[in-house]
């Protein structure tokens, strides 16, 4: 078990490099560098970090957030995760107050956040022009995402922050051999495990507080993970209301108990 986490954790590490490397994307490296260079006012003295942003979190965890992508301003200024815009103020303090992390708020690198448990990645490392990746761009990041979801053999729940992180996860746990999951009946929060869906699964569709599971893994004995449906927190959403502190909340007391 010993040997299994070192080797967990030196992927990882391995990984991570790998990706602020990364070069595959000349629109999206364009563009993280001209935004590093012109800032936005209010970060003029801001040295901008204007690569790749890793993974960032607890290599052993349990928990593996998937998002989006770096907001321009926000991980593309602070080299970290969901770190300097609106979105990591609403995801750090879900985080904190499910006992994942060890401080509510997330605002450079070196501010003594600690995630317990828990790790977040994205479907794209970049931040995109107008917050839009292409196809061609998430198929070139998923193969981060698809080398953590074979390294990362301690998850057991993965919660997907909107549309994109959710077909992307379902698309690689497939290409993997795990099938379509079936989604199981209950609201996030409901301590009992509810009812699959009868029927032979077909691709689910996203919902937020949808709780999806495959149903056995393929040809070795590694616990699948469940898969927890969230809206992104990003100001298109919190700002009306779509998506409530409450109903964010409820999805991380969920894996929660998952876990």
């Amino acid at each position: 078990m010993k040997e299994q986490a070192q080797t967990q954790v030196a992927a990882l590490r391995e990984l991570a490099d790998t990706v602020v490397a990364c070069r595959r994307c000349p629109r999206l490296i364009r563009h993280i560098q001209d935004v590093a260079r012109t800032k936005r006012r209010a970060y003029r003295d801001w040295e901008y970090w204007g690569r790749p942003v890793p993974s960032f979190g607890d290599p052993l965890a349990r928990l593996l957030i998937v998002g989006l992508a770096p907001a321009a301003h926000g991980a593309n200024r602070t080299g970290r995760m969901f770190t300097g815009d609106s979105s990591g103020d609403w995801l750090y303090r879900a985080l904190y107050r499910a006992g994942f992390a060890n401080q509510p708020t997330s605002t450079h690198r070196d501010d003594g956040l600690r995630l317990i448990d828990a790790y977040i990645t994205a479907s794209c490392h970049c931040a995109p022009p107008d917050n839009r990746p292409t196809r061609e761009e998430i198929l070139n990041c998923g193969t981060f995402l698809a080398r953590e979801l074979e390294v990362m053999r301690t998850v057991r729940v993965i919660v997907c922050l909107g549309q994109i992180a959710f077909d992307n996860v379902l698309r690689l746990m497939k290409e993997r051999g795990y099938g379509w999951p079936v989604e199981v009946t209950g609201e996030p929060g409901d301590a009992g495990d509810g009812a699959a869906r009868a029927g032979r699964p077909r691709k689910p569709r996203f919902r937020h507080g949808g709780e999806y599971r495959w149903l056995e893994a393929p040809g070795n004995d590694r616990r699948p993970p469940v898969l927890l449906a969230s809206y992104h927190p990003s100001r298109q959403n919190t700002n009306t209301g779509v998506l409530t502190e409450a109903m964010f909340d409820a999805i991380f007391r969920r894996a929660r108990e998952l876990i």
